[in-house]
């Protein structure tokens, strides 16, 4: 998401920090090319020009224009004023009794799977959900419903097929919901492929009866400015108090976020980024913000670790890589746990500057094809030469060729890969030492200093100070091309060789 305005406003701030000193020409020159990438991504007009004209009254501030670092002053103040665009601060659920949440909006937005996505985190958060199925249009989104509820574990209210009043389904499932051991109720609501009279009037009707707590709409992201409109809509109908935005991980403009908030009033709450239950969390405007200067988002990669990730596992691995004991058995459990975390270009996009690393990557390079043809290569194996890669003898690997489907070339050259990178993190260089430092930490994190602070300086091992170029992430992503550079990062291993195509 993002990525075309994210390469366009890249361009714009590079100049900026490129020039010593900035007039009045330069930034009007810079707000017009801000301008521009703003509406290519599909934000309202309004909303852009509103925007702009906020950014170059602080820009031409003489604090600004007089500072050593003018450059990175509008850098910063675009990104605060990004943030504020998007909200500011983000934004709770109102879970307050009865708990009663009403999800609105259009057919194909995915109203259904983000109500089961919603009751999974609420879930998991500790409380206890019910869901409620009032679709009583859609083919099959009742049973949808009762899908999904199984797979979280999670009651479900399922009128019969034959019925057509949304009220009395309300009315029943309030009855229901007495008897099960709750503190919130989500109703999926029917949607249209246009937002007509009678939706509207249906919604209207359930929304005064239910008097819900929240009234989300789930709109999908790639809609543009459709998606604003028919949140103006739905807000006059039933009183919106939150969007969720979908199938972010789709849309490479993102206006649609971007010009939500402004035009309807109502905060972003949640966004989706994949079809998968666990693709789902709450939006953080500042967080944001940062992935669309692709500054990345750090905290969001390490939320998604900790909530995935066993770290036991994580460190005896790290341990039996220190000690030259990781073997494909090991490296099987880390590629299924890099997998757990989603596809690997999401992944990788909440890393600062990846989007300037992309670029520089060959074609297919995050195709996840690449992940399930190393892993067919490594059960293809036996227990034994999972544990001992030196049994790997020619006739060995033409065997695992014929079993994983793929050629000996390509065995042959994940072997040697597998090999190289065992060197490399068991060994005495960069990597190494980077490796060992982290052993010592224990739980595998350093403690941060309380207030907030920096975190501890790992120059040493990730690249040296200066600023050293990022080593090559085309290797970790396909191989092959030119060497990515990124300021003030270092070092990466873990999978690096076993992507190289050479």
């Amino acid at each position: 998401m993002f990525s075309l305005l994210s390469d366009k406003l890249d361009d714009t701030f590079r100049k900026l920090r490129g020039l010593n000193k900035i007039s009045e020409s330069n930034i009007a020159d810079a707000m017009r090319e801000i301008r521009m990438a703003l509406l290519d991504a599909d934000v309202e007009y309004s909303v852009a020009r509103e925007f702009i004209a906020a950014v170059k009254e602080q820009a031409m501030g003489e604090a600004v224009l007089k500072t050593v670092k003018p450059g990175e002053q509008i850098v910063k103040i675009f990104r605060d004023q990004l943030a504020e665009l998007l909200g500011g601060e983000a934004a709770d659920l109102n879970l307050t009794p009865p708990g009663r949440i009403l999800v609105v909006g259009l057919n194909g937005a995915g109203k259904t799977t983000t109500s089961a996505k919603l009751a999974r985190r609420l879930k998991a958060e500790g409380r206890k959900p019910l869901l409620v199925a009032c679709d009583l249009v859609r083919p099959a989104a009742i049973d949808q419903l009762a899908t999904l509820a199984k797979q979280i574990e999670v009651p479900v209210y399922t009128p019969s097929a034959s019925e057509k009043d949304v009220i009395r389904v309300a009315k029943d499932a309030l009855k229901w919901a007495k008897e099960q051991e709750h503190d919130v109720i989500i109703f999926d609501t029917a949607g249209r492929q246009e937002v007509d009279e009678e939706l509207v009037d249906e919604l209207r009707r359930l929304a005064k009866y239910l008097e819900p707590q929240e009234a989300l709409l789930v709109a999908d992201a790639a809609t543009g400015q459709q998606a604003v409109r028919v949140a103006q809509t739905f807000d006059k109908a039933v009183g919106l108090t939150g969007i969720i935005l979908t199938k972010l991980d789709g849309d490479a403009r993102g206006g649609a976020a971007l010009s939500m908030r402004a035009v309807t009033g109502k905060p972003i709450k949640f966004v989706g980024e994949g079809e998968k239950l666990d693709m789902f969390g709450p939006f953080v405007p500042v967080r944001m913000a940062d992935r669309i200067l692709g500054m990345g988002d750090i905290v969001g990669l390490v939320e998604k670790a900790a909530e995935k990730i066993d770290q036991e596992s994580a460190m005896n691995s790290m341990s039996r890589m220190m000690s030259g004991e990781f073997n494909f058995n090991d490296f099987l459990g880390q590629m299924r746990m890099m997998q757990s975390l989603g596809p690997l270009e999401g992944l990788l996009g909440l890393l600062p500057g990846f989007s300037k690393i992309k670029k520089q990557l060959p074609e297919g390079a995050l195709d996840p094809k690449k992940m399930k043809r190393m892993e067919a290569i490594v059960l293809s194996m036996t227990p034994a030469e999972r544990a001992n890669y030196k049994l790997l003898i020619p006739s060995r690997r033409r065997r695992i060729a014929k079993g994983s489907g793929v050629s000996e070339i390509e065995v042959n050259r994940f072997i040697k890969n597998f090999k190289q990178m065992k060197e490399m993190m068991s060994g005495k260089g960069k990597m190494g030492g980077l490796m060992k430092a982290m052993g010592k930490m224990k739980g595998g994190m350093p403690a941060m200093p309380q207030g907030g602070g920096d975190m501890p300086d790992l120059s040493s091992l990730m690249g040296g100070a200066g600023g050293a170029g990022m080593p090559d992430l085309s290797a970790l992503m396909g191989g092959g091309g030119k060497k990515p550079k990124m300021p003030g990062m270092g070092g990466m291993g873990g999978f690096g060789g076993l992507f190289r195509r050479k």
